[in-house]
């Protein structure tokens, strides 16, 4: 599964549960980006999640 580079938030699990209360497995997953970013001097491909993106964890290259 996606993990984010930065913060290592990965996939979280949990149920779906119907009106008669039956219950299936179900998985969220993060919203993981590919991303060209400047990484300790070098330039660099790297999957980050938005939340990383919006927050400004990430200086991405301009091309």
């Amino acid at each position: 599964m996606a993990k984010c580079e930065l913060c290592g938030k990965g996939p979280n699990f949990g149920h779906n549960v119907s009106h008669a209360n039956n219950r299936t497995k179900k998985t969220w997953k993060p919203n993981v980006q590919r991303v060209k970013s400047i990484t300790g001097g070098t330039v660099r491909h790297i999957k980050v999640c938005t939340a990383c993106i919006k927050s400004g964890k990430v200086t991405k290259v301009v091309s």
